[in-house]
């Protein structure tokens, strides 16, 4: 088809159609080449040339196979053999070829044999059609299939009438309903009949064009489960920008809900907590405060000033056994709690309890039963925390069981285990509460407004001291109204402990004078500390900060000092490693308001002998300078 070539034919009229197939051929919309029997490109037009990537001069002479991919080159091969052989007298093939630069094209390639005429060989002509736009989008929709048969998140098209025209696998996962039987039918199966209002006001904003963007609300499973999810739903629109439906994205929120529900309920508890916390602590100051007051005024009787000191020792007692209650439950909840195994009876830990818990239920004039099995029976606990667990649980009968009700303790021992069981006839427990009763710092509702005080601690600490002997309690009730009933199981060993375990006899006091060194900034409590030392004969001086303490300690040479921590300027830390550098003997104490085994820790560290955490019960000391 080149001139020189169709020029040989002559004649003007000829020479005039050459030239307009040539430029038919030149203009030509597809990529047109002529390939000789050896496959050699012969000619090639301007689209074939800028579909490969090379110029007309640059892509004569090159070969089909050259021209393409590696991964075509063997179909290619055997087309052209079927072409020769004259089995087909053409053929239409799609193929990549490999363009100039490298790069791949796809193209829809016909091939058709040209008979040569007689002395002349057989010539290829080929016409090659664009596919990169097709297979672009077939491998972008190749793509888009992949993300949405992947995704973790429920991917759902539908018309806008509701009708659901997709479904992926995480559809299936979260809504339990497979491709099959969800596909054709409305999207309002899904959605729970205090929720139908929904739909229409999505589908009527999705009509306007307007997207739905993480849209909380609840959904109905197949088995009729509700969960939470979050939708995000856009339009579908056609060619012409017509929306025709709907794409939604929806994402199971449940856990996330549930999650925030716990974390809002520990919220509520914790500042439920502080607020108990805070009216718990409040209320013993009143009477301490007149008891101080009448104390001091000056037409008080001796029996007067005698009760407001009864009044402050037992308010102080009711404010330590609060601090007690939260220091022991941190320490169990740490894992820190020391557990100290001597051998007992069940008849001793339940005598023990009763005296404790005694006073609570005969204020509230309530009956109370014992009926205990086996009272020599012997096991290996901490009888103190033993005690405290069946006391707490007795406590707890006795505030929530209306006045003149009945107790009932029932005890008995097996082979390898004690069991104890506090029955009430009180208000009883809701069987929804039931598992969250010995959670920290909870009272059921309907139990806070007969409550007479107590941070909500009591049922947990009994089972974190229970459990830390291998033991476990149990709630039962029948429901509000219906009493109460907590069974306690505790192994007759701890785990490792030798039955043999004794508690250890408390030397012999001695009533020796001693040399005593108060450090303190809070002036009353290191003066009165003082005073009372002194009552029992020792001899004291009070510093009120680390330097002066110091000075103190040279001075007196105490075989005593009892310092405060968080004292101004230097702490009782540095006091104390001050102290252990002189090298003189001397028994540290360490009096502080943080009681964690990490504070503990780090007093030892500093030179400490003992560690004892505010308010401290003077009779501790007094003991502690009798017997050491």
């Amino acid at each position: 088809m080149r001139d020189e070539v169709t020029g040989r034919h002559g004649g003007t009229g000829l020479g005039a159609s050459a030239r307009q197939l040539r430029a038919m051929f030149s203009q030509a919309a597809v990529g047109i080449a002529i390939v000789d029997e050896r496959g050699r490109v012969l000619d090639a037009n301007d689209k074939a040339c800028a579909m490969l990537g090379y110029g007309a001069d640059e892509l004569r002479g090159k070969t089909v196979l050259e021209l393409t991919h590696p991964d075509d080159v063997e179909r290619t091969r055997e087309q052209i053999a079927r072409l020769i052989q004259h089995e087909v007298t053409s053929y239409t093939i799609e193929k990549r070829y490999v363009r100039r630069d490298g790069s791949a094209t796809w193209s829809n390639t016909t091939v058709t044999l040209l008979r040569g005429l007689p002395g002349q060989g057989h010539q290829f002509f080929g016409i090659l059609q664009p596919l990169d736009d097709r297979r672009q989008n077939e491998e972008m929709r190749n793509r888009l299939a992949a993300v949405v048969n992947s995704s973790d998140d429920a991917i759902i098209t539908k018309t806008l009438d509701g009708i659901i025209t997709t479904w992926n696998p995480a559809a299936e996962r979260m809504y339990g309903y497979r491709a099959d039987e969800a596909i054709g039918r409305p999207v309002m199966m899904l959605i729970p009949e205090d929720h139908a209002e929904e739909e229409p006001a999505i589908l009527q904003r999705l009509r306007r064009g307007e997207h739905v963007d993480h849209y909380e609300t609840v959904r109905r499973r197949r088995d009729g489960t509700l969960i939470h999810v979050s939708l995000s739903v856009s339009p579908l629109r056609d060619g012409t920008g017509r929306v025709i439906g709907a794409s939604k994205i929806a994402r199971d929120i449940t856990r996330q809900k549930q999650h925030e529900a716990a974390l809002r309920d520990a919220d509520r508890r914790k500042d439920e907590f502080l607020a108990t916390l805070a009216h718990e602590l409040r209320n013993p100051l009143a009477p301490i405060r007149q008891a101080a007051a009448l104390a001091g005024a000056p037409g008080a009787s001796e029996e007067q000033k005698r009760w407001g000191h009864e009044v402050i020792a037992r308010q102080v007692r009711h404010m330590s056994a609060l601090l007690d209650d939260l220091l022991d439950i941190a320490r169990i909840t740490r894992g820190s709690f020391d557990l100290r195994p001597a051998s007992t009876t069940l008849g001793a830990i339940v005598d023990a309890a009763l005296e404790t818990a005694r006073p609570t239920i005969e204020a509230r004039r309530h009956s109370l039963r014992v009926d205990l099995e086996h009272r020599e029976a012997e096991l290996v606990g901490d009888p103190l925390r033993l005690s405290q667990v069946l006391s707490n649980l007795l406590t707890n009968a006795a505030k929530y069981t209306d006045p003149g009700g009945n107790i009932a303790v029932r005890g008995n021992a097996g082979d390898t285990q004690v069991e104890l069981a506090v029955i009430d006839d009180g208000i009883g427990i809701a069987p929804e509460m039931l598992p969250e009763v010995f959670g920290m710092f909870t009272q059921v509702k309907s139990a806070r407004a007969r409550s007479d005080g107590g941070l909500g601690i009591g049922l947990a600490l009994a089972r974190g001291l229970a459990e830390l002997h291998g033991g476990s309690i149990e709630a039962r009730s029948e429901g509000p109204g219906r009493g109460s009933e907590f069974i306690v199981r505790i192994p007759r060993r701890l785990p490792d402990a030798s039955t043999q375990a004794e508690t250890p006899a408390a030397p012999a006091a001695d009533s020796a004078s001693r040399t005593v060194l108060i450090a303190d900034d809070n002036e009353d409590a290191a003066q009165t500390l003082a005073m009372l030392l002194e009552v029992f004969g020792h001899r004291v001086a009070v510093a009120h900060d680390g330097e002066q303490a110091l000075r103190c300690f040279e001075q007196m040479r105490p075989e005593f000092a009892l310092l405060d921590i968080g004292m101004p300027g230097m702490d009782g830390y540095e006091v104390a490693r001050r102290i252990r550098a002189l090298g003189r003997p001397v028994t540290l104490v360490a009096l502080t308001g943080w009681g964690q085994a990490t504070d503990k820790a780090r007093a030892m560290q500093a030179g400490f002998d003992r560690h004892f955490t505010k308010p401290v019960d003077p009779d501790r000391i007094v003991e502690l300078l009798a017997t050491h």
